[in-house]
């Protein structure tokens, strides 16, 4: 079912004091009998409306401070007492939500790892997001959409192709998604044989984000000012794509880990 698409997941880690330093996150989870009863806030959580299932982290032994303390649990998001509400970002899209926990229970097979070490889990479960992969696949497409329609756009009678300055800055947009695609490979390898990836897998996810960020501003460039319509008007070009990009891409720099955090850990 999760290989074709029937069962989606999220994440429910970050608080609305606890996002960068997701250590100190404050959900309580106590044992009653079979079961764990959760109770508490998550925030952040992409997709948290349209999914089925969660991983989250929760603190299981108050008296531990930091990450000490804390297990990680997979969490069914159709359970009495989760609340769902989207958070519409600067763009207007609804892809956040907040998670609210209220007496929620989840039987104890659903914990993953030992009791008070799911930091270590959360950890490696990290290190596979900020692998980028998808965001770097993504990259190399955008590229290659710019470069078709330079080709088949006109201005004064010349293909932008011709434009030296917008060939020059495709190709090394190119390379780029291409140094990005070597090193998503080289964590997935590492991955491959159990090895750590999490210096690996942080510069990966800075190179990235503000690659993405590039194309983006490149693509709204190249584009002119018919790049500022919208989508759903045909004078959209690419049907709005880098319009989106431009306003959504300033959250690369912060989700899934800021660029700062995810340079401390390089």
């Amino acid at each position: 079912p999760h290989c074709q698409g029937e069962i989606h997941w999220c994440q429910a880690w970050s608080e609305p004091n606890a996002g960068s330093d997701l250590a100190s996150l404050t959900t309580r989870a106590v044992e009653d009998g079979d079961d764990y009863v959760l109770n508490g806030q998550k925030i952040w959580s992409t997709g948290a409306h349209r999914t089925d299932w969660a991983f989250t982290l929760a603190r299981t032994n108050p008296e531990e401070r930091r990450h000490r303390g804390l297990s990680y649990f997979l969490l069914n998001l159709r359970t009495p007492g989760v609340t769902i509400r989207p958070v519409p970002d600067m763009a207007g899209d609804l892809i956040f939500n907040e998670i609210f926990l209220d007496d929620v229970r989840i039987p104890k097979r659903n914990m993953v790892g030992e009791k008070d070490r799911g930091w270590y889990i959360t950890l490696d479960t990290m290190n596979f997001e900020r692998s980028a992969a998808g965001v770097l696949a993504a990259a190399r497409r955008a590229v290659e959409r710019l470069v078709q329609f330079a080709k088949e756009t006109k201005v004064d009678g010349k293909s932008l192709w011709q434009n030296p300055f917008v060939r020059h800055r495709l190709a090394q947009l190119f390379i780029e998604a291409e140094v990005g695609r070597a090193m998503c490979y080289r964590v997935a390898w590492m991955q491959s044989k159990g090895e750590i990836t999490a210096h690996q897998a942080s510069a990966t996810k800075v190179y990235g984000s503000e690659l993405g960020q590039r194309i983006a501003y490149t693509g709204c460039q190249i584009t002119g000012l018919y790049g500022q319509v919208k989508s759903g008007s045909k004078w959209a070009p690419l049907m709005g794509k880098f319009e989106k990009s431009y306003r959504t891409c300033v959250g690369m720099n912060i989700a899934g880990g800021t660029s700062e955090i995810m340079r401390n850990i390089i």
